[in-house]
C-alpha cells in the first residue's frame, strides 16, 4: 500500500483494480450525519462502506471475505480527517 493523492484518486475512480473504502460510520456514509465543515455529506461515488469499528472486530480472513476484492487490488481508505483511515490502513496491512 502506498499513499494516493486527490488527483490520482480522481483519475482512478473507474479503475477496477482500486477499491475505495469509506471507514466512517453508516450515518456518515449515507449522508444522514457528518461534520459541519463539510459542504457536502455522504460518500464518494463507488466507495464501499466498511465502518472502522466493525473492521477492528474481524480476523484477516473475515476482512478479505467482506471486501471481496480481486487478487492484487489496491485499497484506498478514507474518512473525515484521516485518523480513522490511517488506523484502517494499519489494520488492512496487518491483515495482508
Amino acid at each position: 500500500m502506498s499513499d494516493i493523492d486527490r488527483e490520482e484518486l480522481a483519475r482512478r475512480l473507474d479503475d477496477e483494480s482500486l477499491a475505495l473504502v469509506d471507514v466512517r460510520s453508516a450515518a456518515e456514509y449515507s449522508g444522514a450525519t457528518g461534520a459541519r465543515c463539510d459542504p457536502r455529506q455522504g460518500r464518494i461515488a463507488g466507495a464501499r462502506h466498511f465502518d472502522l469499528q466493525h473492521l477492528m472486530e474481524l480476523t484477516a480472513p473475515q476482512i478479505e471475505q467482506r471486501l471481496g476484492l480481486p487478487a492484487g487490488a489496491e485499497i484506498a481508505a478514507y474518512c473525515h480527517s484521516g485518523s480513522r483511515s490511517a488506523m484502517a490502513v494499519q489494520i488492512l496491512r496487518a491483515a495482508g
